[in-house]
């Protein structure tokens, strides 16, 4: 195929949840031997980067304590690295995780709370030197969507995240390892996670890489009212994958990774010609 211009598309980080209880496919992968099968089928469809959590922050979730979030994750980041050189993050709150998960051979820790969650996550991730994903979220994933308000979602969004980053680059981590996320689904109603994904480009403008993560989420019930069930929201979600790419989201991740990596790659290939 001939193309005018190669437009790469975005990487795409693909879900392995170690969880009994997460929204879309908790219980799953719930064992070392489940969620390394789990992931290296996602290798296998194209994933070039593996999210790995070990507690749920579904709305309504409960907190999972940090001895038994190692317990879940650890044995599968340390199977998993010696059979793949990419990129392994830990999607997880709790400094002492990420500090044993990087221990064990990741790379990258994606934090929901934008590394707020404790007093030494700051310092924790400047001393591991590694990447890291800083994510919006209101409160607590057990109470977050209760009633969230905003003035201005993006306004406040883009705001709360770009002051994260400078605190991070105070403590000392490199700007080029930090990652941008505006929290789809995390204390935000329907029409939230619509305006900030059509305003995508006001937290890209910041200069930091965006990560966009939407995959089967509950929104896309509040677009399709017949889409109850997470597993019904493939057609949603790859159309929010790819608005997050035609709107500067430079990782998007997904439960269903072979289907996303097609549909990228023919935005990518059809934008060759633009």
């Amino acid at each position: 195929m001939n193309h005018q211009s190669l437009v790469k598309p975005p990487l795409v980080m693909g879900i392995v949840n170690v969880t009994p209880d997460s929204f879309s496919d908790g219980g799953r992968h719930a064992t070392t031997e489940l969620a390394l099968a789990h992931a290296l089928r996602l290798i296998d469809q194209g994933a070039d980067v593996l999210d790995i959590g070990g507690e749920s922050t579904r709305p309504g979730s409960d907190p999972v304590g940090e001895a038994e979030e190692i317990a879940r994750v650890v044995p599968v980041i340390a199977a998993l690295r010696p059979r793949w050189d990419g990129r392994i993050s830990i999607d997880t709150m709790k400094p002492g995780v990420a500090r044993a998960a990087v221990a064990a051979g990741a790379t990258m820790w994606n934090d929901v709370s934008a590394l707020g969650h404790a007093p030494d996550s700051l310092a924790t991730v400047a001393d591991l030197g590694c990447e890291v994903v800083l994510m919006h979220m209101k409160g607590a994933p057990k109470t977050m969507q209760d009633a969230p308000r905003y003035d201005d979602v993006t306004g406040e969004v883009v705001a709360h995240l770009a002051a994260r980053a400078e605190a991070a680059m105070a403590a000392g981590v490199a700007r080029g390892r930090i990652w941008l996320d505006p929290g789809i689904g995390f204390a935000k109603t329907t029409a939230h996670n619509l305006e900030l994904t059509a305003r995508l480009d006001a937290l890209v403008a910041l200069g930091f890489p965006v990560l966009y993560a939407a995959s089967r989420k509950r929104l896309i019930e509040g677009v399709d009212e017949t889409a109850v069930q997470a597993t019904d929201r493939l057609g949603g979600s790859l159309a929010l994958a790819l608005e997050g790419a035609r709107r500067g989201a430079r990782m998007v991740r997904v439960h269903d990774v072979r289907e996303t990596v097609q549909a990228l790659k023919v935005q990518a290939a059809v934008a060759g010609f633009e």
